[in-house]
């Protein structure tokens, strides 16, 4: 829909910068330039909700520091020139594949940054990158961050894409543990207007209880909320099983395997035992096992804060232990599957972990990629398969991966690098070529990953806002990227996009047996094809053959694409339906509760019990301005509660001596930050948000407001074990006057 005046018109798209997939009005001058940005009040899914990220979209859209024409670095004098596209991708061409000939294709890696899950390039086109690579060295943002969760949901449901969310509309009781949605807006559970679902859910009669080091803004609205200390969220999950078992407090509403390792497994952490590693007392944890057990409906959700600690997979597998072992998973109002409507990746295997080793710390694979914690000693050691070639989409390790000094120093040594990025910054400044990707109101919108986690089924698709011009779109690049990596040139008259399309197009519906349907595919171009073959195969789709009902006045028959583009607020598809047994893909085709890597992982965490250190520890931030580094050059998200202090309890703050700046010390190094004492913190607790470091940046925002990288803190030698992600939580520190 587009409203138009004399000198603007207003366009519809779904804000692609965090995992909330908010609709949009974008109002666009006749020089197509954002005038203004409004939530969409007719999208059924965010009703009009918008955070200051979404509103400032036009701010980074036009950022005058992005960059738009490719870039070719001379490594002679360290400086830059703008290049022809052709000329950038001749140069990959020349150099890439050679490189991999010489030492093998374990010599290139490829890196992938968070932004990637918000794009169509990156859901579509990333695959056909990943297999001209041929690598197995792959790393990406999700071993920073989610990993945890994928790996238990993985073992537990054999998909690590089957990933339960709670039914935030419908339950009676939420345990949040280290998340902070009114800030994220929600991770690994998309839910437009968190705030106002959590809101909703305490008018109805329901209870809210947040576990955290810190009183966020979600905690302030919980009607209770209690100090953890960091790290130690498995101890207290643990500590209630053993009570839903000690108090015959179980109940099982779906098919389960291993309830009596579980109960064996928790035997160890009898709340009394746990209380003191905590810093939760045991009639609490023991209250809390039986709100659970007792709510009409409940769901435990952890997050980030959870995940990003040294025992991440057994916190994310005991979360949904608790949901099983109180009747609440698949179930309305409790921890529910997502049913999104394109077609994805069809899982014909249970999930395995480790099916191969990194090559100096041997560490397992999971998810097809490695620990991001061990990219730099794969670069820098020495032997036959160290990393010489380095591509990166859309990510900046060296401020988000641990110990990111290290990392920027092996970077540094490589001997050929390409970054697919918006911006010169402190990863891509080591490029040999910067491929920049077109202007976000250039690009189209779905959501193919994020809506596996949503709250409610619901589907929308965005055309681009804006026309390309003589630029490649980001799915080109990709796709041109591919060729030159194979050390190919594009056919003259054949696009390599389209050839890529159409490779994946029949080969799909040829599995489908629907091959004769090809010309009935619709979309502007190639791209737009694959979409609508996506929708109409899949669940909704008119090309199902059991296709579920599409919950919406005005829409009749299946999903495709054209019942999107005639929708442009999105369709509602109705709430979380159950989907147990069939959404399982495990051996058993029953819930595993009991996966023997997450019960060897246990003894690891029994021999930390008695570790009830009474030292400083770091942990992360959330900053509702801010998501990723490169949002750090929005002036209008810059400045307020967004900057880079670290917080810290007063009375640690006195009795440590400190002023208005202190020196933080770790393991891995030291830093010098500005102190912002606050009582919102736990006593022994020191907070850092990330994404900051921007000293010397050619960004002029960022680099005014630079702050400091707190991954120079964070120590890429300790990983949680199953899933190999970073800990960034739990860090021990000492702090001095600076």
């Amino acid at each position: 829909m587009t409203h138009v005046t004399e000198d603007t018109r207003t366009l519809l798209r779904t804000c692609p910068l965090c995992e909330a997939v908010c609709g949009l009005e974008v109002t666009l001058t006749a020089d197509d330039l954002v005038a203004g940005i409004r939530g969409d009040r007719r999208d059924p899914f965010s009703k009009g909700f918008l955070c200051p990220k979404g509103a400032s979209l036009g701010h980074l859209d036009e950022d005058p520091d992005r960059l738009t024409d490719p870039m070719i670095r001379d490594r002679a004098t360290d400086t830059w020139r703008a290049a022809s596209w052709e000329e950038a991708f001749d140069l990959i061409a020349e150099r890439l594949p050679p490189l991999a000939a010489e030492y093998g294709r374990q010599s290139t890696a490829l890196y992938l940054g968070n932004p990637n899950a918000h794009t169509v390039a990156g859901a579509l086109y990333l695959p056909p990158l990943i297999r001209a690579l041929s690598t197995r060295n792959v790393y990406s943002a999700s071993t920073a961050d989610q990993m945890p969760k994928q790996v238990a949901s993985g073992l537990m449901f054999g998909d690590p894409l089957t990933v339960p969310v709670p039914d935030l509309d419908r339950t009676d009781y939420l345990l949040v543990l280290g998340a902070n949605p009114l800030e994220s807006n929600g991770s690994l559970c998309t839910s437009p207007d968190f705030p106002g679902r959590l809101k909703a859910l305490r008018k109805r009669g329901g209870r809210l209880v947040v576990v955290d080091p810190r009183r966020t803004r979600t905690a302030k609205l919980a009607d209770e909320h209690l100090f953890v200390r960091p790290g130690s969220d498995a101890y207290l999950l643990f500590a209630i099983v053993h009570t839903l078992f000690a108090e015959d407090l179980v109940t099982v509403r779906v098919e389960a395997s291993g309830l009596d390792e579980v109960r064996t497994a928790a035997t160890a952490f009898p709340p009394q035992r746990v209380a003191d590693r905590t810093g939760v007392p045991a009639e609490t944890i023991v209250r809390l096992a039986r709100e659970l057990a007792a709510a009409p409906t409940a769901a435990v959700y952890a997050r980030i804060g959870t995940c990003t600690a040294e025992f991440g997979t057994l916190t994310q597998w005991l979360v949904d232990v608790i949901n099983v072992l109180t009747g609440n998973l698949d179930r309305p109002g409790g921890a529910m599957f997502a049913t999104p409507a394109a077609l994805g990746i069809v899982r014909t295997r249970p999930f395995r972990l480790g099916r191969w080793s990194s090559r100096v710390r041997e560490l397992p694979e999971a998810m097809g990629e490695f620990p991001i914690a061990t990219l730099a000693d794969e670069i820098t050691t020495p032997g036959e398969g160290q990393v010489r070639a380095l591509v990166t989409v859309a990510g900046n390790p060296v401020l988000s991966a641990p110990s990111g000094a290290r990392l920027g120093e092996a970077l540094a040594g490589l001997e050929f690098m390409v970054s697919v990025d918006r911006y010169l910054n402190e990863t891509t400044r080591h490029a040999d070529v910067i491929l920049p990707p077109p202007r976000t109101l250039q690009s189209p919108h779905y959501d193919f990953a994020l809506l596996n986690f949503a709250v409610r089924d619901y589907a929308r698709y965005s055309r681009p806002l804006l026309p390309l011009g003589d630029r490649p779109s980001e799915s080109e690049i990709l796709a041109r990227l591919a060729v030159a990596a194979l050390g190919q040139q594009p056919e003259p008259d054949r696009d390599p996009l389209a050839a890529v399309d159409e490779l994946i197009i029949a080969g799909t519906l040829h599995k489908a047996g629907l091959l004769e349907r090809r010309a009935e595919l619709i979309g502007d171009n190639s791209t737009e094809q694959r979409i609508d073959m996506m929708l109409r195969l899949g669940p909704y789709g008119e090309w199902h053959p059991a296709a579920a009902e599409v919950e919406q006045e005005g829409v009749s028959g299946g999903l495709n694409l054209q019942v999107l583009l005639d929708n442009p607020h999105g369709i509602d598809l109705g709430p979380l339906r159950p989907r147990l047994p069939e959404a399982l893909r495990t051996a058993s085709k029953r819930v595993e509760l009991a996966p023997q890597p997450l019960l060897d992982d246990v003894a690891r965490l029994r021999d930390r019990l008695a570790d009830a250190s009474t030292g400083m520890v770091l942990i992360g931030r959330r900053q509702l301005r801010s998501n990723n580094s490169w949002m750090h050059n929005v002036a209008t998200l810059v400045g307020g509660s967004n900057t880079c202090t670290l917080h810290i309890h007063p009375d640690d703050a006195e009795r440590l001596g400190l002023g208005a700046e202190a020196v933080v010390k770790s393991a891995a190094g030291t830093l010098t930050v500005p102190v912002e004492p606050t009582e919102e913190i736990m006593p022994g607790v020191v907070s850092l948000p990330h994404g900051w470091g921007h000293a010397g940046s050619t960004q002029s925002v960022a680099r005014e407001h630079a702050g400091v990288n707190a991954n120079t803190l964070t120590d890429d030698s300790i990983i949680d074990t199953p899933s190999g992600n970073a800990v960034f939580n739990g860090v021990p520190v000492t702090l001095t006057p600076a």
